[in-house]
């Protein structure tokens, strides 16, 4: 199993946009470098992508969650 983590603290967002579905969804299979949300910094929006190959099984974190760096947002298998 292997976890995809924030790389900053912020917000946490599952879509681009309040009115888009979100990037990924549980059962998604997920690529390297594939988008799987977002971390808003002060108006700053940074992708969180992934570094590993799998399929996503869990959110651990919900949209417009407050994260920290190194936070397990994603666990893959």
């Amino acid at each position: 199993m292997a976890q995809i983590l924030s790389p900053l603290p912020g917000t946490f967002y599952r879509k681009p946009a309040p009115d888009q579905p979100p990037f990924k969804d549980v059962g998604d299979t997920v690529a390297v470098g594939d988008v799987v949300g977002i971390v808003e910094v002060m108006k700053s929006f940074n992708q969180v992508t992934s570094d590993v190959a799998g399929t996503i099984t869990a959110f651990l974190a919900e949209d417009e969650d407050a994260v920290m760096p190194g936070q397990p947002l994603v666990d893959l298998a």
